[in-house]
């Protein structure tokens, strides 16, 4: 990857400030800074530890000032989901944007972890690059790609695949830096607990993704008739996607779904029918990590038109009872864009409920990012019964979360996301070729039935039982 950001070119950028030209070593990363204040940059990222105190940052319920997020409880204990948005992200025309669905033991803990820092990590590369990158007193990191010029179509493709290729990059790195943090994490368990993510970077007219697991990202667009249509930004990362069930029994994982769940591929150790990750790609999981569950995200670069509209991320909650046509007329037909992204939770919450009424609904998170940067006035936001604490304090008055990624639910001490091992003996296995469900467990301290009749549950199916006994491979 390294080759693909050379920037070794003798082509200039204008800076956005004073119209002079100067090195494009940025390739438009959206700063423009001196080399002078390059220790104040790093002592900015040094105090990041303190992220309630960012601003323009969100990760509860609440709104910014291009967007809406919210996040609802399902019935299976705990909420795993995590999400974020960050407006001027290094910049003022760069925002991040996550969704970050958990499973596992520890999978809430993950998906907040991540949440928190994975953000940091890109923030970290791109100001690396820029410090190798930078050999003249002043840097310039461009808003936008500007429109190219007929006479300098050559030359501006040549920056555009550079834009692209810093940006895999940064993505890579950022995603497997992340994953190697979780694999040393001294209090967080990660073994049988992951978490997946879609995460998006918008600079104007450019939208970099990365992203790994079942979380998925829609574009809502309009047509040449002027009607709104849904364009999916991301592959739904299942174990049978023939990529992927090639690598993971290339690596001596096995796929295959259970009798009672047949739309459900799953990854299962090699010598034990555990865990049954109905994923092929997550942070954490680190007992299939040899085995063919990979943490590398795919990337995708999309530019942006006048006629794109809004972008959505969902976990999976979402996903599993409404297409992707249905969220974009939920969104589009919204009363207020600041009650978006809490309408397409409720919206799933009753599909659930429909559709699955002896099932327990799963954790919702969603988040709306309105791409001309609008948003409803105040007393409109208020009429929708949120908070606009969150501006200022990023908290959303509850006790489940402190910004650590602590539980404060003394009551919950497990998240009931696994299957215990009596149930599992009675399962039998069947090849698939189908994306599908799973079912939750009894648990220890709530009468949970189980869930028949699903086309998605739990992410695991059991903690795998390791011993002496162990076949060798």
């Amino acid at each position: 990857m390294g080759g693909c950001v050379s920037t070794s070119s003798q082509s200039t950028c204008s800076s956005r400030g004073n119209g002079k030209r100067v090195s494009p070593s940025c390739m438009g990363m959206g700063i423009c800074r001196r080399k002078r204040n390059k220790k104040t940059f790093a002592d900015h990222v040094n105090t990041l530890q303190h992220l309630p105190s960012i601003p323009n940052r969100i990760f509860t319920n609440g709104k910014s000032r291009a967007s809406c997020i919210f996040t609802q409880q399902g019935r299976k204990g705990i909420n795993q989901d995590a999400m974020i948005v960050w407006e001027d992200f290094m910049s003022e025309d760069l925002t991040f944007c996550g969704v970050f669905d958990g499973h596992g033991p520890h999978g809430h803990l993950v998906a907040r972890k991540v949440r928190d820092a994975l953000p940091l990590k890109l923030l970290s590369f791109l100001h690396s690059y820029q410090s190798r990158q930078n050999g003249s007193s002043t840097t310039c990191f461009k808003a936008d790609l500007k429109k190219l010029d007929a006479g300098d179509s050559e030359k501006d493709s040549s920056t555009e695949d550079k834009l692209d290729c810093l940006w895999r990059e940064a993505f890579l790195k950022s995603y497997k830096s992340m994953d190697k943090e979780l694999r040393s994490h001294p209090n967080l368990d990660c073994f049988c607990s992951g978490s997946t993510a879609v995460t998006v970077v918008r600079q104007g007219s450019n939208l970099f993704m990365g992203y790994i697991g079942d979380s998925r990202a829609i574009l809502g667009s309009r047509d040449s008739s002027d009607s709104m249509v849904a364009i999916q930004l991301t592959v739904d990362l299942k174990p049978d996607l023939p990529r992927e069930a090639e690598r993971i029994k290339r690596c001596k994982g096995r796929v295959f779904a259970l009798q009672d769940e047949p739309e459900v591929p799953r990854v299962w150790l090699p010598f034990d029918d555990a865990p049954g990750l109905a994923m092929a790609r997550a942070f954490g999981d680190f007992c299939l990590k040899e085995y063919g569950v990979i943490s590398i995200p795919e990337f995708s670069h999309r530019l942006l038109t006048e006629r794109d509209q809004f972008i959505v991320l969902a976990s999976d909650g979402v996903w599993d009872v409404l297409s992707n046509e249905e969220v974009v007329e939920i969104v589009s037909s919204a009363p207020t864009r600041s009650s978006a992204a809490r309408i397409l939770v409720d919206s799933a919450a009753r599909e659930w409920k429909l559709k699955y009424p002896t099932s327990k609904m799963d954790d919702c998170a969603v988040v709306c990012l309105f791409l001309d940067g609008k948003m409803d006035s105040e007393s409109d936001y208020e009429e929708q019964g949120f908070s606009t604490a969150t501006l200022q304090s990023n908290h959303s008055g509850n006790a489940m979360e402190s910004d650590d990624g602590q539980i404060s639910e003394p009551y919950l001490q497990r998240n009931f996301t696994v299957r215990s091992s009596e149930e599992n003996d009675s399962f039998r296995r069947i090849p698939v070729e189908i994306e599908g469900n799973e079912e939750p467990v009894m648990a220890e301290d709530q009468n949970w039935s189980g869930l028949e009749g699903v086309t998605r549950v739990n992410s695991l199916v059991q903690l795998p039982r390791f011993s002496e006994e162990r076949p060798n491979s």
